[in-house]
Parts: C-alpha cells; sequence; structure tokens
C-alpha cells in the first residue's frame, strides 16, 4: 500500500483544520502536514493538530529559516514532539525574498548556508546538552534548553527547489520536501540522489476533487496559477522545465490585472503534470502516476470547493482507503 499524507492549509480557519485533522482519524494518513504563511503560527496549530489527532505524526511544512532563530525553532520542536508525544517531523525552508524581506523585515541573504547552520544548530540544541558554537552567520555560547527533549533526534526535512538546497538536503537532511515539480523532473531527480544517500522524499500535491471535474480543474488551475504568481522561485523552476510559455503568460497576466483570469493561461498539460484534480476516479488515477516518480510519501494538499466539510469528506472518500 502507498504511504499517503495530507496538507490542511492555509485557505482553511484554526477551527477547520482541527475539524478536518480529527477527521483524518478515521483513515490515520502517514502524516498531517500543517503550513505556515502569512496567518495561523505553525507550532501552536501543530500542537493544537497533535491533540485532535493522536495516530499520525505532525509535521510542518514549512517553517522558515528568516522568521525565527535557530534556538527559537529548536525550543518549539522540542515542545510540539513533548506535547504529541514524539510525533514531530520538522520541515524547515527558506520561504521567498518577498515574504522574508516585506513580511519579516529581514534580509534574504544566504539562503544554502543559513539552512546548514540552522540544521547544525537545532540537532545540537535537542542533542540537550550545553552547546557553543562558531559558524559563518551565527555564534552561540553555553546555550542549553531547560527542557529535556523527548528525542534527541527529531526528522528533519527540508523544502527544495533548486540544485544546491537539493544537494545539501540529501547531505545533512531526514527527508525532503518537494513542490510544483514536473513527473519527470522529479524521477531523474530522485534517481540521481537517491543513490548518493535514501532520504524519505515527500512531494506535496495540489489537489482538488469534485463530482464537476471541470470545476475541480478550475479550482486547481487557480492555485496553479497563485503560485506560480507570487512565487518567483517556482516561475524560474518551471519555466526552466518546459513550461516558459506558460509562465510568461501566467505572470504577464498577473502584473497587468491581478489573480481574476491568469488561470486562464495554466495549460491542462501543466495541472495533469503537477496536480491531482477531478472526479473521485479521476483524482485517483492521477496520484497513482505520481507513484511512479519515485516519490515516498505524496502530501495530499487539501484545496476545498465550496463547502469545506463536505469537500473534505469527498477527499477523504477518495483517497481514505489508500494507506
Amino acid at each position: 500500500m502507498m504511504r499517503l499524507s495530507y496538507s490542511l492549509g492555509s485557505l482553511l480557519t484554526v477551527d477547520q483544520i482541527l475539524h478536518c485533522a480529527k477527521k483524518l482519524s478515521q483513515v490515520k494518513p502517514d502524516v498531517i502536514w500543517i503550513p505556515e504563511t502569512w496567518g495561523m503560527e505553525n507550532f501552536s496549530m501543530l500542537s493544537a493538530t497533535s491533540a485532535e489527532n493522536t495516530s499520525s505524526k505532525i509535521g510542518s511544512s514549512i517553517i522558515n529559516i528568516y522568521s525565527r532563530s535557530p534556538t527559537q525553532i529548536a525550543m518549539g520542536a522540542a515542545t510540539v514532539d513533548t506535547i504529541s508525544n514524539e510525533r514531530l517531523i520538522l520541515g524547515l525552508g527558506t520561504s521567498s525574498k518577498p515574504i522574508v524581506e516585506k513580511f519579516h523585515g529581514k534580509k534574504f541573504v544566504n539562503p544554502v548556508q543559513r539552512m546548514r547552520e540552522y540544521v547544525e544548530i537545532i540537532r545540537l540544541c535537542l542533542s540537550g546538552k550545553k552547546i557553543n558554537y562558531s559558524g559563518q552567520l551565527f555564534s552561540l555560547e553555553n546555550f542549553s534548553l531547560l527542557i529535556k527533549p523527548p528525542r534527541e533526534n527529531i526528522p528533519i526535512y527540508l523544502a527544495a527547489v533548486n540544485q544546491k538546497m537539493i544537494e545539501l538536503t540529501w547531505e545533512i537532511g531526514d527527508g525532503v520536501i518537494f513542490y510544483l515539480r514536473p513527473k519527470s523532473e522529479i524521477k531523474d531527480t530522485l534517481d540521481k540522489m537517491q543513490k548518493q544517500r535514501k532520504i524519505d522524499s515527500t512531494l506535496q500535491i495540489i489537489t482538488c476533487v469534485d463530482e464537476n471535474s471541470e470545476k475541480a480543474i478550475e479550482r486547481t488551475k487557480k492555485t496553479v496559477a497563485f503560485y506560480v504568481s507570487v512565487g518567483e522561485i517556482y516561475r524560474n523552476f518551471l519555466s526552466n522545465n518546459g513550461y516558459k510559455n506558460e509562465i510568461e503568460n501566467i505572470y504577464g497576466e498577473y502584473i497587468t490585472s491581478g489573480l481574476k483570469n491568469n488561470f486562464t493561461f495554466v495549460s491542462d498539460k501543466m495541472i495533469n503534470d503537477l496536480c491531482v484534480c477531478g472526479t473521485p476516479d479521476e483524482a485517483r488515477y492521477q496520484l497513482n502516476a505520481f507513484q511512479d516518480t519515485g516519490i515516498d510519501l505524496p502530501i495530499i494538499q487539501f484545496n476545498p470547493i465550496n463547502e469545506v466539510d463536505s469537500s473534505f469528506d469527498l477527499l477523504i472518500d477518495t483517497f481514505g482507503d489508500i494507506n
């Protein structure tokens, strides 16, 4: 059977996330992932989610490494791992320059070196020992956590897009979190990187299921268009991996008139390559195609249509027997 996990995203309210997490107790997915953008704070949501669902692991997807110090992240991770009875997966990423600089007031510099040092410091902190650390970017003196972490080795997964971060992930990470990658590119990357060192490979997949296939497709195209519009890193990556014309059209329309109509430039080929959408039968068929890339753990990113409860019920009905 395929391992499967779910991401309960930023489009939901706090209560909706907790309600959906509780419903997932019925199907016991491998991991419930909670994102952080500029709404809900991640560590509190992870703790609350772990109380509503006591069977699945709880993952952050992702905590960015510019909005908190590495010791703050270690403190949060130790706290959530205690509350959840050792079920945390700590997902870390760099976020993006606009978010880091405009929303957090930090300079988006040295992302790869910063990630390296964050992972080193977090792991040292979780060892429970007093640490002294001297890196290129961070120095710590005589730091130790006042609480004893329940685990010294909380799994750390890194969100990786470009090659330097991919190489770092396979060097120091316990897992990788991919997003918006063409299937052939995922397969090529995994074929190459997993030979060097085997880590857990995950892929967050924009997913929308509805009995009306066209409604699901349109909803999915709007989500893709949003990420292409606001995420320069995804625009560049997809432009360099087979979708240059689509990216130019989507982003050009966004600059001209915003998000209202630019989803119409998302091609069917794009969503077939990057997403899962359509009727339940169509969605299950599409998910199987991602398994052929070599991904260990697909992450179903819930994109509701109309009423959240009924939309999520249909999602669970569609994929719930896969685990």
